[in-house]
């Protein structure tokens, strides 16, 4: 396969990856209208993204060991499916049941999508200095698309929340051209050396360098996920806020943490590693500290450091990724599952605990606690090897 073919593969991977965050990015900006026309608590709703992010994210490494078996395509194209036609139909939820299953079914399909499209985007990219551009874009076209996603909602959300299945109509056409201008792997590429599922899960989990970099993953992802989860309800009952406004502020947040996963290598270079990870964990604190006493009488300055926040965190995203393949270069779908997945459904676990403290201690305490906890754990960086991460 010539290398303009892999190019286009790879640019129909990507804009498949930026449609299918566009609608996990639906998710947790409709979340206070959804429980408020079905009449659930912020509690009750926490407990349903935490199956969300549960669905969509805990169970990637065993898709990723799935994907490092086999090259067939079914995952990329009926991931993409299910996350197209089932998220968009939360808004038609008639009850809290209907919404989990919605839910589940929805995210099941981002779970589907990811660990394979990355491993094939690995496959078609190769691992020269083009290789890596090319997974840059691929990565950078999520992170757009989960950005863009809250400000496509919140705008469907204003004027009419049931059309939102119309745009189901985007991720299956797109699902449609993928099967055609994606090549079947199994045409190029002789079929993979079989992995034993309990090995290498056990080579994974017994490594102190992967174990700490999944530490590392966690605290970003209880950040972020926190934040996204919790902050539109404040803004909503509190702030009173419009749907559009709430959908712009978590874009910006998105986005910000985008652009700090692009400038990760060049800051990385001209401070360290080490010192990249350490300003990424800690500087939560001190962000969220000037939330807490700003948003209510200076909420120009509360919003500037919400999306600082989501920049500082996500430079982290990078590192932790390319280092923990570079431990294990053998198992780079399934630690892409680990790092990305099973990091966030392991957080998604205690979303919901976090929700019934959010209701009953408020919002920004419990976040001023919980970034507490980044600060503290940063002291693991010291484990980590000492040389710098080849991107």
């Amino acid at each position: 396969m010539s290398g303009q073919n892999n190019k286009k593969a790879i640019s129909w991977l990507s804009w498949a990856h930026f449609t299918n965050d566009i609608y996990t990015g639906f998710v947790n900006p409709i979340m206070p209208f959804i429980s408020a026309k079905i009449g659930i608590s912020m509690a009750i709703a926490t407990v349903v993204l935490s199956i969300s992010n549960i669905f969509s994210s805990l169970l990637q490494p065993i898709f990723g060991f799935f994907a490092d078996n086999m090259l067939k395509r079914a995952f990329i194209f009926w991931g993409l499916i299910m996350t197209s036609l089932f998220i968009p139909m939360i808004p038609l939820s008639k009850n809290v049941y209907f919404l989990i299953l919605f839910i589940i079914l929805g995210s099941l399909g981002s779970s589907f999508y990811h660990p394979q499209a990355a491993g094939f985007v690995n496959k078609f990219a190769g691992t020269d200095d083009s290789g890596a551009r090319q997974m840059g874009k691929f990565i950078s076209m999520g992170s757009i698309g989960f950005a863009i996603g809250p400000l496509v909602a919140m705008y469907i959300t204003k004027h009419d929340m049931s059309k939102m299945p119309v745009t189901s109509l985007l991720g299956v056409t797109l699902a449609c051209f993928m099967f055609l201008c994606v090549p079947k792997l199994s045409n190029i590429y002789p079929k993979p050396e079989h992995k034993d599922f309990i090995k290498s899960f056990r080579d994974i989990l017994s490594n102190k360098i992967m174990n700490n970099l999944m530490i590392i993953s966690m605290m970003k992802s209880l950040i972020t996920t926190s934040f996204c989860t919790l902050l539109p309800f404040l803004w909503k009952n509190e702030m009173h806020y419009s749907p559009l406004h709430i959908g712009i502020a978590l874009s910006l947040f998105v986005l910000a943490g985008g652009i700090g996963s692009m400038v990760s290598r060049s800051l990385e270079v001209a401070w360290g590693t080490k010192r990249l990870l350490y300003f990424s964990m800690i500087a939560t604190l001190p962000m969220i500290i000037i939330f807490h006493f700003t948003y209510q009488n200076h909420p120009v300055i509360s919003l500037i450091t919400f999306i600082i926040t989501g920049f500082t965190t996500m430079l982290a995203q990078p590192v932790t990724m390319v280092m923990a393949q570079k431990t294990l270069p053998e198992y780079k779908s399934i630690v892409a599952g680990f790092i990305n997945g099973f990091a966030w459904g392991v957080v998604a676990i205690a979303l919901s605990v976090i929700g019934y403290s959010a209701q009953h201690f408020g919002i920004t305490n419990v976040l001023m606690t919980l970034a507490v906890l980044p600060a503290i754990s940063s002291v693991i960086i010291r484990y980590l090897p000492e040389e710098q991460v080849t991107v």
